[in-house]
């Protein structure tokens, strides 16, 4: 395999990689529709249905450095496989619980699983394709991710009609073996070329201070923020990464090169990548509870709705994925972040009275702008990466974007719940005003309900509106980041051979047969 030209076989890897991404995009989405069924299944309180949610994102979000490091070191096919194993096995176990606290461990485990395939795929694609066609591959990638998402409400809600919660899990089981089987027989085994341990006490460190710091940020709209659990995982998150980084600085093969911050591409483009899914991150939330709440939209209607997003950035992908040939990835990522803020723009107008067309529009623009704007991204982000460290720099890029979602779900969470309990009439009582669901449900059982109903649905669209306003700063801010971040050009990066297998040494590679 030459850098020119890349492994013959690339296109078919990259379908191989996508399938196993799909399995694990899909599962962050498919599981909310389930959730009443799951309530109902195990007569689970609220907070134990957070749990089944939540244990998923923390651990996958927690374990996302280590895995990507352990990836670098012991081959990223490998990770991909015990990946996929490990991910098809906790769903069999997940579609057979018999108790709630059982789903939640077979979902932390699945979190495991879907950490070591995430990181691995991107990583496998920086080695295989050259780097003038690593954003077609990217936008390639995204676009699959982007589709799961979109599907995962549909594909849940018409498994739960057809048979129970437990087909939500019990469905991963067999699109796993797909893409186990084209992982096995296509991908490559490639791994890092100097060969350095795994540092066991950084290991703990890292996994320890993501895991505290995303789960933190998960609870803190539900909690409130000072609240004694809350305060306890931001304090071990601090006291955790902090050792970790003094770790690193000190140790002469870190698991992390924290010089990589100094690229002002990498830090550029994976911090104006984190900004802007603070936005993109919490909109699917708060525009389902617009659009079925407000609206009255159904479940399956409202996954109909989130088409447009999902139509959106596959039609920005085959812009996104030839544009930085000539236009270079600075201007693909300033355009692309321009335009997914005038989607906020649109979304920042709907009203209480109607929007269907308009949430169509806003969406589509939103896809559309983070369609041209994340193969240039990823590209620039993994670009200042050495090869041989393209599991940990491909973490790193995962790392960015679900910090940017658990502050966007934090903060405009927060923010949604602070505006909309301003603008409530005078005089309710607490509970009614923790949400729009529970200011409805209060409404029903007084003589001015009706009345009490419309000033709730008007102050959730007002806040809303606030809401968006501040993804369309966010969305600009990442522009701007970009701008004047990145070069106007971002310089190639020369991939070396990826290491055998069966020879350890740099520059030779085994095909997968």
């Amino acid at each position: 395999m030459s850098d020119e030209e890349g492994h013959p076989r690339r296109w078919a890897i990259l379908v191989a990689l996508c399938a196993a991404l799909l399995v694990i995009v899909v599962d962050n989405t498919v599981l909310h529709v389930a959730v009443p069924a799951i309530g109902d299944a195990f007569d689970a309180s609220t907070d134990q249905l957070q749990a089944v949610i939540d244990a998923y994102v923390v651990v996958f979000a927690g374990l996302l450095i280590t895995a990507g490091v352990l990836s670098d070191r012991y081959g990223r096919r490998r990770a991909l496989v015990v990946g996929l194993l490990v991910f098809g096995a906790a769903s069999a176990l997940a579609a057979a619980a018999p108790s709630v606290w059982w789903l939640i461990a077979a979902r932390a485990l699945m979190g495991v699983g879907a950490a070591l395939v995430m990181p691995a795929t991107l990583a496998v694609l920086v080695v295989v394709f050259p780097e003038r066609e690593r954003p077609r591959a990217f936008a390639l990638w995204s676009a699959v991710a982007s589709v799961g998402m979109a599907a995962g409400p549909l594909l849940g809600g018409a498994l739960v009609d057809a048979w129970s919660w437990a087909a939500v899990f019990l469905i991963n089981v067999p699109v796993v073996t797909v893409a186990l089987f084209g992982v096995v027989r296509l991908v490559p085994e490639t791994r890092a070329a100097d060969g350095r341990g795994l540092d066991p006490y950084g290991t703990v460190l890292v996994t320890a201070g993501m895991t505290g710091l995303v789960w933190a940020l998960i609870e803190a709209p539900a909690y409130g923020y000072t609240a004694p659990a809350v305060v306890a995982g931001a304090a071990v998150a601090v006291l955790a990464l902090v050792g970790f980084g003094v770790r690193q600085r000190r140790s002469a093969t870190p698991m992390v090169d924290l010089r990589l911050y100094r690229d002002r591409r990498f830090a550029g483009a994976g911090f104006a990548v984190a900004v802007m899914t603070i936005a993109t991150g919490s909109t699917l939330f708060v525009l389902s509870q617009y659009l079925q709440l407000v609206l009255g939209y159904s479940a399956f209607e409202t996954g109909l709705a989130a088409v447009p997003l999902a139509a959106g950035v596959v039609a920005g992908s085959a812009v996104g994925g030839r544009a930085p040939a000539r236009l270079g990835a600075r201007a693909c990522i300033v355009t692309g972040f321009t335009v997914t803020a005038a989607g906020f723009a649109v979304l920042a107008s709907l009203s209480e009275s109607g929007g269907s067309a308009a949430v169509s529009i806003g969406l589509g623009l939103a896809g559309l702008g983070s369609g041209i704007a994340g193969p240039s991204a990823t590209s620039t982000v993994l670009g200042a990466v050495p090869p041989e460290r393209a599991g940990m720099g491909s973490a790193l890029n995962d790392t960015h974007q679900q910090l940017g979602i658990a502050l966007g779900v934090a903060g405009l969470g927060g923010l949604l719940a602070t505006v909309y309990r301003g603008k409530l009439p005078d005089g309710l009582p607490e509970d009614a005003m923790s949400s729009l669901g529970a200011t409805l449900s209060h409404a029903r059982d007084r003589a001015d309900g009706a009345a009490l109903a419309d000033a709730a649905r008007s102050a959730f669209t007002d806040a809303q509106s606030v809401t968006m306003g501040v993804g369309v700063a966010a969305a600009l801010t990442g522009a701007a980041v970009a701008l004047l971040a990145l070069p106007g050009r971002t310089s190639p990066v020369v991939a070396p051979e990826p290491e055998s297998e069966e020879a350890g040494q740099p520059g030779s590679q085994r095909d997968a047969e």
